[in-house]
């Protein structure tokens, strides 16, 4: 969808002007789109048929360009990412949460101080974002709507923040992770000790 949009929003287009834009937008860092694939997407594009080349020209000893534009599939194939992308929640997978399921596998301590040290670089991102909504570089460079974006990312990573501090503090309490009723775990063994029997060969296989 960025890339389509970029070409239909800058076209007619080399694939050099696309990735400059992109790389401005720091669309690697939060659309997952690399500067390395974006030729690599422009040519699929193409075969696709969502896009087209229009033209090809060299000058001097500088690589070729080509010059894209959308085609009508391609304008139909964005509309439909792009209302789907708005209309619709799509939760980002964060490998944290994969790390965060094994949390008895981490001694207490040093579950409570990686928590509060993820929330010390996540606040530094805060503070990096605070002070580019005050820049110029956003004022006297950027759509409005960057900004409002800007401010998203900040809302989220406050929230998070304060999950961080109060998990930290609830594991530092001692607060068992079994569910009621069951003994407190204390660390991986506790928990470990009751998982469902799944056997005779269970005892064995650990």
């Amino acid at each position: 969808m960025m890339i389509l949009g970029l070409v239909k929003w800058m076209q007619p287009v080399h694939g050099y002007d696309v990735r400059r834009e992109l790389l401005s937008w720091n669309a690697d860092k939060w659309a997952n789109v690399q500067p390395g694939s974006i030729y690599h997407a422009l040519r699929k594009l193409t075969e696709e048929g969502l896009l087209r080349a229009v033209a090809t020209e060299q000058i001097g000893g500088r690589p070729a360009r080509t010059t894209y534009e959308v085609t009508p599939k391609g304008d139909d194939e964005f509309e439909t990412l792009l209302r789907g992308l708005w209309w619709k929640v799509h939760e980002v997978p964060d490998p944290f949460t994969a790390a965060f399921s094994f949390l008895p596998a981490m001694p207490r301590e040093e579950a409570a101080a990686a928590l509060r040290n993820r929330a010390t670089q996540l606040g530094a991102g805060v503070e990096w974002m605070r002070a580019s909504l005050e820049s110029d570089w956003i004022r006297d460079t950027k759509p409005v709507h960057v900004a409002w974006m800007f401010e998203l990312w900040s809302a989220r990573a406050e929230a998070e923040i304060a999950w961080c501090e109060r998990i930290a503090e609830r594991i530092e309490s001692g607060v068992s992770y079994l569910p009621a009723g069951l003994d407190r775990a204390q660390g991986w063994s506790g928990w470990e000790e009751r998982l469902p029997d799944r056997g005779p060969t269970r005892n064995n296989q650990r």
